[in-house]
């Protein structure tokens, strides 16, 4: 019986040339399997000019200019953060093969790649739903895709003041934090930038946001969770008359003065996950809780 014709969208990290073994073991699948297989441009110009495979695509996409079944990329949680916000609301399953260090949302090893396609061609796979967040400037400024999977930071730009941050949840006056920044993120970021400034984990599916000061002036301000349903809006104030807004780490400049609201966005990311992944036996190996050092 011949396997179902599938189409993939296939994003990937362009600084890891030393991995391209994991990319031909992907593309050698697909097409014995005579997928239907669209490259993103940028990734399709890294493997043909760079590394000089030879790559079989059907189609080379800029954007979000791609129709398919489901999405593989291929790198770090990065490349999967980037991958997400270009399928945005058209909610393509997708699938993380991790080609970096240290992957929550990019958790198919080099080794498990043939065993978790295969899953997907036998139908044998769950699909996660995950939160995404959205920003919005009162004065129209956010240029980029405004949505983010793990996180919406307000940070100081580029002298070594802090800057103000004036919070409010629902229109209700929270605090105006003194700090080098303010992060908002969702379940699924909680173990990334807003872990690393002393935000708690959150389990995925938690219906909650988090807000973790960057380096607060005041010991007493501590990271607080909020129903994922309520909106944030803060303004700032910068000895520089700007302050940057990134968005899953891409960095875009604001004008002091400038309202952003950020809240739930009316789509969410879905997430290829085997049945044989549990999310806290991945956070303990991750994490390394209970390892002994010694």
């Amino acid at each position: 019986m011949q396997p179902r014709k599938l189409r993939f969208a296939i994003f990937g990290n362009i600084y890891q040339a030393r991995k391209s073994a994991s990319i031909q073991k992907v593309l050698s699948f697909l097409s014995e399997r005579k997928a239907e297989v669209s490259v993103d441009r940028e990734f399709h110009r890294f493997l043909t000019s760079d590394l000089h495979l030879d790559v079989r695509a059907d189609h080379v996409f800029d954007d979000d200019a791609f129709d398919v079944d489901f999405v593989i990329s291929m790198g770090g949680d990065g490349t999967f953060l980037k991958a997400a916000s270009r399928v945005g609301e058209k909610c393509f399953p997708i699938m993380g093969v991790n080609m970096g260090r240290l992957g929550f949302l990019a958790d198919v090893g080099p080794s498990e790649i043939e065993q978790a396609l295969q899953a997907v061609y036998r139908d044998d796979y769950k699909v996660e739903e995950h939160a995404v967040i959205s920003v919005e400037a009162s004065n129209g400024s956010i240029a980029g895709i405004p949505f983010a999977l793990n996180d919406i930071a307000v940070l100081k730009r580029d002298n070594a003041s802090m800057i103000s941050i004036r919070t409010s949840i629902n229109g209700e006056h929270l605090v105006t934090y003194q700090a080098d920044g303010l992060i908002v993120c969702t379940p699924t970021g909680s173990t990334a930038y807003s872990l690393s400034n002393g935000g708690p984990i959150i389990a995925p599916q938690s219906s909650v946001l988090c807000l973790s000061p960057v380096a607060p002036h005041s010991l007493n301000v501590r990271p607080i969770v909020i129903p994922d349903d309520a909106v944030v809006t803060m303004s700032v104030e910068s000895r520089s008359h700007q302050f940057l807004v990134a968005i899953d780490g891409r960095s875009e400049k604001c004008d002091e003065g400038t309202l952003l609201t950020v809240r739930k966005a009316p789509y969410t990311a879905h997430i290829i996950k085997r049945h044989s992944q549990k999310y806290f036996h991945t956070l303990r190996e991750k994490m390394m809780w209970g390892a002994d050092t010694r």
